[in-house]
């Protein structure tokens, strides 16, 4: 990554296809992008397909999803892009993405999967570095940057209610599927043996007991550390007698010295009253 960041001299590494782009037309210097056919086993659920995705490096943080799928739009249909911190290891599967939980805020130069809808979208990409740079930010799609990116940035922080709620509602649904179909699996499963011959013994009978409320669970601890005490062995060993007796000493000592404070301080009042 770091013989990526900034400007590319003398040429792509090896595999690499270098495509100049600019922030808008006033920028002088261009800016290298990266670009390479990603390649990765195929497997069910891929995200990121080989044949059809453009692993690119070295994007800048002004960069965004919208500019990139912009960019690659006259080269073919483009069907997603990903971007994320660093090069991801094997395949990465489709999860659901949230718009208010586990947000991830990515700083510096990334790098990006774009996925196009058919592999010549890949290969006239990469012939994209045959034309002049290309631009970022344009009058038809400028790029917001300064006071108008963050007045953008705090309004998209606030917190639509009915739209979390669809969310929540959403993920509770499935939730609830999903253990819906364990506890069929389950009970399906329940008698039959495995294909050792183990049967899967649990817990659950005809009548589960009802759960414990906090006062139950304190009363329960309560009676296994009685139960407990009751079971240790006292004075069994020499050391403990030595224990027992230096213990009682101290305790004898204590109120000695708590004694004489209390008739000194009688007598300084003037009622002492030894009988």
């Amino acid at each position: 990554m770091a013989a990526a960041a900034g400007r590319v001299a003398g040429g792509a590494p090896a595999g690499y296809t270098a495509l100049a782009v600019k922030f808008g037309p006033r920028q002088r210097s261009p800016h290298c992008l990266l670009v390479k056919e990603h390649r990765v086993r195929e497997g069910p659920g891929a995200a990121h397909p080989p044949r059809r995705t453009l692993f690119v490096l070295n994007v800048p943080p002004y960069c965004g999803r919208e500019s990139l799928s912009r960019l690659f739009f006259s080269c073919g249909p483009v069907q997603s892009v990903d971007i994320c911190d660093k090069p991801e290891i094997g395949e990465k599967t489709e999860t659901l993405k949230s718009k208010f939980f586990n947000l991830k805020t990515t700083k510096g130069f990334r790098v990006a999967y774009v996925v196009f809808r058919s592999p010549a979208g890949v290969q006239a990409a990469k012939a994209l570095s045959q034309r002049g740079p290309l631009l970022i930010s344009t009058e038809s799609h400028p790029v917001k940057t300064g006071i108008s990116k963050w007045i953008t940035s705090y309004a998209a922080s606030v917190v639509d209610r009915e739209e979390l709620k669809a969310e929540v509602d959403a993920f509770m649904q499935d939730y609830d599927k999903q253990i819906a179909e364990e506890e069929a699996k389950a009970v399906e499963e329940e008698g039959v043996p495995d294909e050792e011959g183990w049967v899967k013994v649990t817990r659950k009978g005809r009548k589960p007991g009802l759960p414990r409320t906090e006062a139950a669970n304190l009363r329960v601890l309560e009676r296994e550390r009685r139960k407990r005490a009751r079971k240790e062995l006292l004075n069994f060993y020499a050391w403990q007698h030595r224990e027992t007796k230096r213990e009682h000493i101290a305790q004898l000592r204590k109120k000695f010295e708590e004694d004489k404070q209390r008739i000194a301080l009688m007598r300084a009042q003037r009622k002492f009253r030894p009988y």
